[in-house]
């Protein structure tokens, strides 16, 4: 379909069963975070919608061959990068990350899309020979991926574009139908991400976009037995309940996180500094994977605290479409009090406040602190926003103990010279990543990606997994 016949104003934006726009007259109103202005207007769908979205999947239409798949997502790739800005522009609008993140983000979503479209050409098969035991036959034994019949994706407000652009590519990669379900809180980039991947040759019915209150659209998607995959990425909580509720179906639940950094006497202080600061403030620190605790080897906090505090006052919050705002708003003004509170309740158990720890509406700064109680919240539970909180440890065995003592296990990093210390680490952290004087939550979009405990249940994705988990294995034999 042509979208640029079709596209609405930002402020009045449809959404799509099988390619087909649709509205209802009743509207979801998209707020600025950093201005409290209206941002635009969604469609709202209710469950009916739901049942026409799922039905068209599964009727479906002539499968695409790997070439036909692949070029679909490489011409996405080209749309998107030719309007970057305008998706910039409009990820910081609906969610206040600053543009910095907000570009950043668009690039790796161009990675995706072209990581997609190189996978989607390769041979998913195996030979297994028969003849290989006495029990054996000649006969060979050939593998082949089927996509499941629908995968349902529900995303987060943190990655408005990437988190989608994570879920939909990989299926479009593997030919599996989807509806995607994207946050109320960030739905436009959504929409416009959609709008893109029709323009660029997608079926109708390989995909649907549906808004709307939870029980009309989400739970419909989570308990019907249609939906054979079901995606989430989002709080621990919610993917509980999703888990409790979804019944006999493969399920890919990219939950919390509480990554910690290490920091080793004989670490790279300058490189150790640039870590922390990146890793915690990056996104507004609303990522799983951003540095929610920094665990500091005793003899070298005190230069480390000096350091790392003069670098954070580097990180100007402010107006997210400033080009020198390094951290925008989080996603509302009761997130910020959440994290107002934390940090607060922080300084009653303890701990001092060295920068920050205070809010302007959604903007909170970037704020540090020292001598944290190892049981206080904000480091015992997820806490999503700029917060630095630097904990002391006596070596690498209590390190280890420290980052493995949260109910997380999504990804965690060490700074140290140390190749022992290093892999050490490695083996004792239990989490689905650790990455080595890097920040936790390095990768690329096609690495596995996932975690173990309240975080999910070591299901990864990217690319490849994503597409293993959104097709099912098919054997057959012939003599040979």
């Amino acid at each position: 379909m042509n979208t640029q016949t079709s596209v609405h104003s930002i402020l009045d934006l449809s959404c799509y069963i099988a390619g087909r726009a649709v509205q209802t007259g009743n509207w979801l109103t998209v707020v600025n975070p950093y201005t409290g202005d209206p941002a635009g207007r969604v469609a709202c769908l209710n469950q009916n919608h739901v049942e026409q979205a799922i039905t068209a999947a599964l009727q479906s239409g002539p499968s695409l061959s790997r070439y036909a798949r692949s070029e679909i997502l490489m011409k996405a790739r080209t749309l998107l990068e030719e309007r970057a800005e305008s998706f910039a522009h409009l990820i910081t609008a609906e969610s206040g990350l600053c543009m910095r993140e907000s570009r950043y983000e668009v690039g790796r979503s161009c990675d995706v899309l072209q990581f997609a479209a190189m996978e989607a050409l390769k041979d998913d098969g195996q030979v297994f020979s028969c003849d290989i035991s006495p029990q054996g036959k000649t006969r060979k034994i050939f593998t082949l991926r089927e996509p499941h019949q629908l995968v349902a994706a529900i995303t987060p407000f943190n990655h408005p574009l990437n988190q989608v652009i994570h879920k939909l590519a990989p299926a479009i990669a593997c030919g599996a139908p989807a509806i995607l379900k994207p946050s109320e809180k960030t739905p436009m980039t959504a929409i416009r991400c959609v709008e893109l991947l029709y323009e660029a040759g997608l079926p109708g019915w390989m995909l649907s976009v549906i808004v709307g209150d939870v029980e009309e659209v989400a739970t419909p998607l989570v308990v019907d037995p249609r939906v054979e995959v079901l995606c989430f990425t989002g709080s621990v909580a919610i993917g509980k309940e999703i888990a409790s509720q979804a019944g006999y179906k493969r399920l890919i639940l990219e939950l919390g996180g509480n990554s910690p950094l290490i920091v080793m006497e004989d670490a790279n202080l300058d490189l150790a500094v640039k870590l922390a600061t990146e890793g915690c403030y990056r996104n507004s620190g609303q990522r799983c994977t951003a540095v929610k605790r920094l665990l500091v080897h005793e003899p070298i906090v005190n230069k480390f605290t000096e350091q790392f505090v003069e670098a954070s006052n580097a990180y100007v919050c402010g107006d997210p479409t400033a080009e020198e705002t390094r951290v925008g708003t989080v996603i509302d003004e009761s997130a910020a009090i959440r994290l107002e509170n934390v940090v607060a309740r922080a300084a009653l158990d303890g701990a001092r406040i060295l920068l920050g720890g205070r809010r302007e509406g959604a903007l909170f700064m970037p704020t540090v602190l020292s001598d944290v109680p190892r049981t206080t919240e904000m480091v015992v539970k997820e806490s999503f926003g700029p917060l630095a909180p630097i904990m002391v440890i006596k070596d690498l065995d209590d390190a280890i103990n420290l980052a493995n003592s949260t109910e997380y296990g999504l990804s965690s990093g060490i700074v140290t010279e140390n190749l022992n210390d290093a892999l050490k680490a490695v083996r004792g952290i239990r989490t689905g990543t650790v990455n080595i004087n890097e920040v936790p939550g390095y990768r690329i979009e096609m690495s596995p990606f996932g975690g173990i405990k309240d975080s999910g249940l070591g299901i990864k994705e990217g690319v490849i997994e994503a597409m293993k988990g959104m097709t099912t294995v098919k054997t057959f034999s012939l003599p040979w």
